[in-house]
């Protein structure tokens, strides 16, 4: 029920909350009505079953209240005493023919509502006038479901009893193990196994029970299925192992637990990404990924779109983990199948902390990416301001390679991409005034052309300014798939 002030209630309402049957009685007989509804299009029956009070809910029934009435969730009292746990109600209100069988907007019984609250008794007296237990809600879940779901060992057992199906399956294929794991409730994992659930089921997606438990840290269950001996390097859908997921989660003690049971710390998944590639960009993956260093993980794997771990840490701005790579042998000018490399990358993106750790590891400010462009130009187009500032200072200290020959007189502030296209051309393609104004302060050549003829101010007009980083323009767009 809602939360609203008793005293701002209708008098029947207040009457059966304060458990008073003669007041009941005679707002009865004064023509109070019965079945009136509240905004929630709830009766004082529903109220009376919410509170569990099986003597008013049999005199409001015995006046006339409609037993079966739905409010706006199609909730009908009976629901309301399951989910109370009165047996009390319950008992009344199948004695006056409540329908056991009612669904609500999402298609539960009071058997799924019982095995969702742990109503034991409720349960025992519901079942018996069913024809089956395992009616599915909308979900596609049964009551076992919701049972182990919750952690409710007794009800399972109750459900199992009576001949709940141990294997029956959701919308999404997954079982009452899947939720049972991935919640952690171990003592249902181990009834349900006991009981003959198959403990390498697969949902729609490929992830088995292993797989669910490690991806919430649940390492009481991860511990119980490996003394199962499940299958430790199955793979999902996506080629994911349970400690591409542990890794992915930041679950620490799951990924320590699996490499100590013997995991494999390299496995590639569909798209080429190992558990380490996984720590690397997680938001809580920095002990993940030095358990996986420590255990022989290769720190310089590459995904099929070419990546390695360091490329991963520049994506997302961990620069710790990029210094533990690195420190444990990471190549710090990898490149991918763009030819970017974690500078590139972390130049993308706008980590000035990662492009910092990078540059003092020795990165190379002039190595040339995708399109031939520098991390400037990269940082100048997605409008990282600092980032260029923190490359345009290191770029000075580094000679670069122009048309075969050395300059060196230190980093050149034109020289243009593969399109022709500066760092200037790039800051006013990004928009962002303070990236302009340090390019044009570091000597770039507003009047300077590219292979189109076009000159920083035409990529300036194709967009308004931008404050912030944000995407290229239009017109560099268009110019970057020639």
């Amino acid at each position: 029920m809602a939360v609203l002030k008793l005293a701002d209630q209708p008098p029947l309402i207040q009457a059966i909350f304060s458990g008073d049957p003669e007041e009941i009685r005679m707002l009865i007989y004064k023509s109070e009505d019965i079945n009136a509804l509240d905004a929630e299009k709830r009766t004082p029956l529903h109220a009376a079953a919410f509170l569990g009070d099986a003597e008013i809910t049999e005199l409001l029934i015995l006046s006339g209240a409609r037993v079966n009435a739905k409010d706006n969730m199609w909730l009908t009292p009976l629901h309301r005493a399951v989910a109370s746990r009165s047996e009390e109600a319950v008992r009344v209100l199948i004695r006056h023919s409540a329908d056991v069988n009612a669904r609500d907007k999402n298609w539960q019984t009071p058997l799924h509502v019982a095995a969702a609250n742990n109503a034991l008794r409720c349960a025992e007296v519901i079942i018996p006038l069913l024809s089956s237990v395992n009616v599915s809600d909308r979900g596609g879940r049964t009551a076992l479901h919701h049972a182990a779901l919750n952690g409710h060992t007794d009800m399972v057992n109750l459900l199992l009893a009576k001949g709940a199906n141990i294997n029956a399956f959701d919308k999404k294929d997954g079982r009452a193990l899947h939720w049972a794991a991935f919640m952690g409730h171990l003592d249902v994992v181990c009834l349900l196994v006991s009981q003959g659930a198959e403990i390498s089921c697969k949902d729609k997606r490929g992830y088995t029970p292993l797989h669910t438990a490690a991806s919430s840290g649940q390492i009481a269950v991860v511990k119980h299925l490996l003394n199962l001996s499940v299958e430790i390097d199955e793979s999902n859908a996506f080629g994911n192992t349970a400690l591409h997921l542990a890794c992915f989660n930041g679950q620490d003690n799951v990924v320590s637990e699996l490499i100590d049971y013997g995991a494999n710390v390299s496995q590639p998944n569909n798209k080429g990404f190992t558990p380490l590639h996984f720590a690397a960009a997680s938001t809580h993956g920095a002990l993940c990924l030095e358990f996986l260093v420590n255990n022989g993980a290769d720190v310089n794997v590459q995904s099929r779109d070419g990546k390695s771990p360091l490329h991963m840490t520049a994506v997302h701005g961990r620069f710790t983990r990029s210094q533990t790579l690195i420190q444990n042998g990471g190549e710090i000018d990898s490149v991918d199948k763009d030819g970017n490399t974690p500078l590139h990358i972390a130049a993308r993106y706008g980590h000035e902390l990662l492009i910092n750790t990078l540059i003092t590891s020795g990165a190379d400010c002039t190595r040339r990416g995708v399109h031939g462009m520098f991390p400037l130009h990269l940082a100048a187009l997605n409008a990282h301001s600092d980032c260029c500032r923190k490359l345009l200072s290191s770029g000075r200290r580094f000679s670069i390679m122009c048309n075969d020959s050395v300059l060196s007189a230190g980093f050149q502030i034109d020289t243009p991409d593969s399109l022709g296209r500066t760092c200037l051309h790039a800051a006013a393609a990004g928009g962002n005034v303070e990236c302009v104004k340090l390019l044009l302060s570091s000597g770039g050549d507003h009047n300077r052309r590219d292979k189109c003829g076009r000159t920083p101010l035409h990529y300036a007009a194709c967009q308004p300014p931008l404050s912030v980083s944000g995407d290229s323009g239009c017109l560099w767009n268009r110019h970057q798939r020639h």
